[in-house]
């Protein structure tokens, strides 16, 4: 194995909120080499297609900075936004809104940037972890202008992880080059009182059975678990979400 952590071990955590001081909600996040910053942002509008209707929205936007990767990579003013960087905010996305109530926001987009400064794999998982308390904390700053303040827009929290089979073993948490040698790659989101959101999963010229599959998705459980305590525990007292 690449690293000397437990199959069943998450890579190191470590959160660092109010990075940036102009989005309402700025969260940095590492996971072993891999980070990524998420920005939270608040417009008083909806998308064309959603005026009128006295709901709001979530988004998300995804990019992996030039020399998040060796060798460099280009950026994609330059070259395009291909369909990985499209895939995966359209990911992030789904993620917070099927845990949001969006008829408690009015008529307001809420925008969270996840730029990759170094990635290791587990980028858009990652990515997910950390929009949830860049959205936290925007929704915190906004929410005495919400129609009603009374009401919260999200309803649980949300967390990912990725599993996979390398040498014939599940593991959690798979950097770059666990997930290179992996025989079945697979990303899980879940809530923080443990429904899925989404299940990405995919065999590398291999297959997998029913008995991986368990395996996996119980290490994907158990991870998102303890994602979500250490969700809570950057956090502290907005953590809105109860016991």
């Amino acid at each position: 194995m690449p690293d000397d952590r437990p199959l069943d071990q998450l890579r190191p955590v470590k959160i660092k909120r109010r990075f940036t001081r102009p989005a309402p909600g700025s969260v940095l996040i590492q996971a072993g080499r891999t980070t990524v910053l998420c920005t939270a942002s608040v417009e008083d509008a909806v998308p064309p297609w959603m005026a009128g209707r006295g709901r709001g929205w979530i988004t998300a936007e995804y990019s992996m900075l030039p020399s998040s990767t060796r060798p460099r990579r280009r950026r994609e003013r330059d070259r395009g936004r291909d369909g990985r960087s499209t895939e995966i905010q359209r990911l992030i996305g789904r993620s917070l809104r099927a845990v949001a109530d969006l008829s408690v926001l009015g008529e307001r987009t809420l925008t969270v940037d996840c730029d990759v400064l170094e990635a290791d794999g587990g980028t858009r998982t990652l990515s997910i972890t950390g929009a949830l308390i860049a959205l936290v904390d925007a929704l915190r700053r906004v929410r005495k202008d919400l129609p009603d303040p009374a009401r919260y827009p999200l309803r649980d929290s949300v967390a990912a992880v990725s599993v996979g089979i390398v040498e014939g073993r599940p593991v959690l948490d798979l950097d770059y080059e666990q997930d290179f040698a992996a025989a079945v790659d697979m990303n899980v989101v879940m809530t923080g009182s443990g429904r899925y959101v989404e299940i990405q999963g995919t065999g590398e010229e291999a297959t997998f059975t029913d008995r991986q599959l368990a395996a996996m998705l119980k290490l994907a459980r158990d991870g998102i678990a303890r994602l979500t305590q250490i969700q809570r525990t950057a956090l502290g007292k907005q953590w809105p979400f109860g016991a």
